[in-house]
């Protein structure tokens, strides 16, 4: 999946448009998803999903692929949100929908919890629909650049390319070594998958480390002087149209937050 994004970061057809802008409309949005009422984040959501798959020309399966990965970790900590405890029946509140005896104890769901758990889902849709548009139409390259004349830290930029040189390196011995296993047998039965999988994270781990050390040995070699150098930033240009409907978009989408948080809606 890590080349298949970073070729799409290349081919996609906001390429050429300025990074800088693209960077300042995120963020701009990013802030409106996080601060928003839910109508708000579910319309950023929807708004992003056009910028990215209809003007980008990201394939809907990748992305879907991609963002359903990453609801992953809101799925696990679901229970954690619906689910409530109460010492006894009278405890329960009375509008649960569901109320089950556990021990001497009962768990139960509420509608609140279930409103508040939908409402941080919208939230998080909409804060990842704009960090998957960075993702995908930013090549890494342009990114840091962006980020030096930002002044961001440079030890930051640095840890942030090491990660980023590693996660291909990693993607690729992770495969290899999967078809190897499998060749071998391997993962065939539940409990044979874990002990494979751990075996796999064992190795992957050495060859993790033997591959830092290449990396190390080969920057000393080509005289690193403990800082790494960045290509200078290239303005390009902003189309009118993408520029007027982003800058439009986001007014319109502010404009209803205030206009929602003053009427109490």
């Amino acid at each position: 999946m890590i080349h298949t994004i970073d070729s799409l970061s290349y081919t996609n057809k906001l390429r050429h448009v300025s990074p800088m802008w693209k960077c300042g409309f995120t963020a701009v949005l990013l802030t409106l998803a996080y601060a928003a009422q839910p109508a708000v984040q579910a319309v950023i959501f929807c708004w992003m999903l056009v910028w990215t798959v209809g003007y980008a020309g990201i394939p809907l399966k990748t992305y879907s692929w991609l963002f359903g990965a990453s609801c992953f970790f809101y799925v696990t900590s679901l229970p954690a949100w619906v689910i409530e405890a109460a010492s006894s029946a009278a405890s329960v509140r009375p509008d649960a929908l569901l109320a089950v005896p556990v021990f001497r104890g009962w768990l139960y769901i509420s509608p609140a919890a279930l409103v508040q758990a939908v409402e941080v889902f919208v939230r998080i849709a909409a804060c990842e629909a704009c960090l998957l548009f960075i993702v995908f139409t930013i090549p890494f390259p342009e990114l840091m650049q962006v980020m030096k004349r930002l002044r961001m830290p440079q030890a930051v930029l640095e840890l942030m390319v090491i990660t980023y040189r590693f996660l291909f390196h990693l993607s690729d011995a992770a495969q290899g070594m999967i078809a190897a296993q499998r060749a071998r047998g391997g993962h065939a039965g539940f409990w044979r998958t874990l002990r494979d999988v751990a075996a796999l994270l064992v190795q992957l781990f050495a060859k993790t480390m033997h591959r830092y050390r290449g990396l190390s040995q080969g920057l000393m070699s080509r005289g690193f002087t403990g800082e790494l150098h960045f290509m200078p930033y290239e303005p390009k240009p902003i189309p009118g149209r993408y520029g007027a409907e982003g800058i439009l978009g986001a007014a319109t989408l502010a404009l209803l937050s205030i206009w929602l948080r003053v009427g109490g809606v």
